[in-house]
């Protein structure tokens, strides 16, 4: 889904990521897909693991509990029989395991799987023990189940965790890294997990969670968070290229109106280029256009909407938001709406939003760099050859990229739907919008790969230098290594993807600056 996303290896682990239930963030979920890390289940947490299994399975024996001793959905009101309770559990895998669509990458399933894990250790879902060691062992391993994209609408994973349930009692195919082929456990697929005994008390304690939604979402979040960081850094490359003024970030622009993201960009975007905190205005053009002079105003706000989803993806991730949940100092079965995922919803619809915006003011600075007016070069940053197009075609294809990236950008919280005969009424569609955030991906990296292979050019054609010692300077040597120098007509293609590639190298620069 995008250029820096690749099916995850046989792991190389280089250190530990305890799951605690409580304290997991996004950078450890994606470690753990990466399989650059080993998960180490803490022992409060198992020990309020065992301490749920136990009470749920009291409390299942002596009342009435959803999805153990009764169906689920429209079918709540219906017992199942003591008898029966058994392969109820398995009944109810088999049935819900029904997610359709692609397969989903090993990187985006080992995500859930950390996340669902974590969860687990939180202590509210009353299912076994070992159902937590074997997906940190099938983590560890390099195994994941094979998982099918649709089946979700925002109120729980079920179809997707149902396929896992299946494949963790041995059901259901395992994929590794090394064999594409399905096999289930016990027919030769390394690193899987032994199969596991799950009834009535497992199955809908187990699918009862958005750990796909959150484990999508937490892989969009790192990657579209240093893309924007990185966009910094190239527009900072662009400023230099036109002459551009610093008087957009001066501090006592932003101390005047103090929003927080805002005045970080600014500050950052100082310590890039070397500005004053009160830089003396140029000689010339009194103001730049939008594309440099709105530059804090507009990745401010997207700063700010990636850390409010951090802030939902911190909660949920460490959440125990099983229905019901059990609580064993009650003794007591909680039948709530804990997995309507409306927060995350609204947090990753207002992220791609902001993202959007930052990625159209790239498209603008790529316009201005165009023009001779601001660069003094001819237009479209062509060579010497009578009426040559130099970049021209850059801004209709990062155009392009921009319109995939506004389609994903539609909110997809907007939407609505009304399941099992009418008793769930609502719907999040947080699954949507995680799909979607990450498919934002690939077209964001491109739009701005776009840029900094014209600002690049410019500052060839002018002959401009950036002192080393700055952030920018750096930027600009590594962009310099890798791209081609031939100004001479020619396709591009090659240049993007490998100005987008860079881009990852660029927010190790952005964050270097603030150290």
């Amino acid at each position: 889904m995008s250029s820096r996303i690749v099916d995850t290896p046989s792991p190389v682990h280089t250190g530990l990521v305890v799951l605690d239930g409580i304290g997991l963030g996004v950078e450890d979920v994606v470690r753990l897909a990466d399989g650059t890390a080993r998960p180490v289940p803490a022992t409060d947490g198992m020990k309020r693991v065992t301490e749920s299994w136990d009470a749920a399975r009291q409390i299942a024996a002596t009342g009435r509990v959803y999805g153990r001793s009764t169906g689920v959905g429209a079918n709540r009101n219906e017992d199942v029989p003591t008898e029966a309770a058994a392969e109820h559990g398995l009944r109810l895998l088999r049935s819900h395991a029904g997610a359709i669509g692609e397969e989903l990458p090993a990187r985006q399933v080992r995500a859930m799987l950390a996340v669902r894990a974590n969860q687990l250790l939180a202590g509210g879902a009353g299912l076994r023990p070992t159902v937590v060691t074997a997906l940190c062992e099938a983590l560890e391993n390099g195994a994941h189940p094979a998982v099918n994209e649709f089946g979700s609408v925002g109120t729980g994973d079920i179809a997707a965790l149902a396929q896992v349930g299946l494949a963790l009692a041995g059901e259901h195919p395992w994929r590794t890294a090394a064999d594409g082929a399905g096999r289930v456990p016990g027919h030769g697929v390394l690193g899987a997990p032994e199969p596991q005994p799950l009834d009535n008390n497992d199955a809908l304690a187990f699918i009862s969670s958005n750990a796909l939604t959150l484990g999508q979402a937490a892989l969009a979040l790192h990657e579209l968070r240093g893309l924007v960081e990185a966009t910094q850094v190239v527009a900072a490359l662009s400023l230099l290229a036109v002459d551009g003024s610093h008087e957009a970030y001066a501090a006592p622009v932003h101390a005047a109106r103090p929003h927080r993201g805002s005045g970080e960009v600014a500050r950052r975007m100082r310590e890039l280029i070397g500005a004053e905190d009160r830089p003396t205005p140029p000689l010339g053009r009194i103001q730049d256009p939008y594309g440099f002079r709105c530059l804090p105003q507009i990745h401010g706000p997207a700063q700010d909407a990636a850390d409010a989803l951090e802030e939902v993806l911190a909660i949920e991730i460490n959440a125990a938001a099983e229905n019901p949940l059990i609580s064993p100092e009650d003794m007591a079965a909680y039948h709530h709406g804990g997995f309507y995922q409306a927060q995350l919803a609204l947090a990753l619809d207002h992220f791609r939003l902001a993202l959007t915006q930052v990625a159209r003011l790239s498209t603008s600075r790529l316009s201005t760099l165009n023009e001779p007016a601001f660069t003094r070069l001819k237009p479209f940053l062509a060579d010497a050859e009578p009426a040559s197009s130099g970049v021209m075609i850059l801004e209709y294809a990062a155009g392009a990229a921009l319109g995939d990236l506004r389609a994903f950008s539609a909110p997809a919280s907007l939407g609505h739907a009304v399941l099992s005969r009418g008793v769930e009424e609502q719907a999040s569609f947080a699954s949507l919008a995680a799909r979607q955030t990450l498919r934002a991906c690939g077209a964001y990296r491109l739009v701005v790969g776009c840029e900094l292979v014209a600002a690049v050019r410019a500052l060839r054609q002018r002959g401009l230098r950036a002192d080393p010692d700055l952030p920018v300077g750096r930027a600009l040597e590594l962009a310099e290594a890798v791209l081609d120098e031939d100004p001479a007509d020619r396709p591009l293609t090659y240049d993007v993807t490998t100005a987008a590639a860079l881009l990852d190298r660029f927010t190790d620069i952005w964050r270097g600056s603030g150290a």
